[in-house]
């Protein structure tokens, strides 16, 4: 009877993933490189430490090494540039560190992998809570479930990062039996997560040529007083509101940050922050809560909810729920009936 070790599960898994995405045509391509190198590492980890082939340890730490800072350009990419830049794709040199490392001092190796996967996914953790979720290129209907998926992403680097301290640690101590187990377990579930994650729709990135093309004509901010932000961020938000007034761009499920910020001529985070620093909420939770008021009026007028909910810009039903009771205070189910009722009295 064939049976197989947890690490070649999970690449399978990894391999079918990849596959029914190329078929459909989905997917941005780092994050299927990304799902690539989740499944390689698998496979190798299955050679190494089930199949006895030795030949490939040295590999094993190169590969691994590869997956965080995949992870950290795919963030860049999708999340926070509305450029890529040349110096963010030096990032994946980080093997050749690694060989180094594996020439001249063997012993360091695992507490550079430690380093990498720890200091990456601190990294993504640190600039979500600086931009306050607001992604660059992710769908802003989505609301707070792209960065709750990368937040995720970047703790399962942490944790496949804990796996390797514990490695270290029972062989210090003597535990030999331990390493295997905590391999397999750790980094399988760490590698599926980060696989499957990397392909929600809610992460997908939807770019506009002209959100690139318009990155290198976006005016640089300047230094300006406290009292001087306030007045910026007014009259930002001023702009913002005759916008959207005279242009729903609101009604398109495809809206993002990027292409928002190219609308109003100002860079990404000083509209993000303008926004935060008026209304206390980040730019998704802004524009649904004009796409909410606007599927309110649609209900009143009749239209099911489906019918409202994707000519408001919304286009899934989870997500629409979900803002509509934030905003309202309840399901837009019950909101409607309650309304149609006070009409007819």
């Amino acid at each position: 009877m064939l049976v197989l070790p947890l690490p070649m599960i999970i690449a399978l898994v990894l391999a079918f993933l990849f596959l029914r995405n190329i078929s459909r045509r989905r997917g941005q391509p780092f994050l299927l490189v990304l799902l690539v190198a989740c499944a390689v590492q698998s496979v190798i980890t299955s050679l190494v430490q089930y199949y006895g082939i030795t030949a490939l340890r040295w590999l094993q730490p190169v590969t691994a090494s590869l997956i965080p800072a995949i992870v950290w350009v795919a963030f860049l990419e999708s999340c926070l540039r509305v450029q890529t830049r040349i110096r963010d794709y030096l990032h994946l040199l980080v093997p050749v560190l690694v060989i180094t490392c594996i020439f001249l001092m063997p012993m360091a190796i695992d507490a550079l992998l430690i380093m990498l996967f720890t200091g990456y996914g601190i990294a993504i953790l640190t600039m979500l809570h600086v931009m306050k979720d607001d992604l660059a290129h992710t769908r802003l209907s989505a609301g707070h479930l792209p960065a709750t998926i990368w937040r995720v992403i970047a703790v399962a680097l942490i944790i496949s990062a804990g796996g390797d301290a514990l490695i270290s640690l029972s062989l210090a101590y003597g535990f030999v039996a331990f390493p295997g187990w905590i391999l397999s377990i750790s980094s399988s579930v760490a590698l599926l997560v980060i696989g499957y994650l990397c392909l929600s729709h809610d992460i997908e990135t939807n770019y506009d040529t002209a959100d690139t093309a318009s990155a290198a004509r976006t005016p640089q901010t300047t230094a300006t007083t406290p009292t001087g932000q306030t007045d910026q961020h007014a009259k930002i938000m001023h702009q913002l509101a005759a916008l959207l007034d005279r242009d729903p761009l609101y009604l398109d499920p495809d809206l993002t940050l990027a292409r928002l910020s190219r609308k109003m001529g100002l860079p990404l985070k000083q509209l993000s922050t303008a926004i935060n620093a008026v209304t206390g909420e980040n730019v998704s939770r802004y524009i649904n809560g004009y796409r909410v008021r606007h599927a309110c009026s649609l209900l009143l007028q009749g239209q099911n909810v489906t019918t409202a909910m994707l000519d408001s810009g919304f286009n899934t039903k989870s997500n629409f729920n979900r803002e509509f009771l934030r905003i309202i205070g309840k399901p837009p189910g019950e909101w409607q009936q309650n309304g149609q009722n006070a009409q007819k009295t």
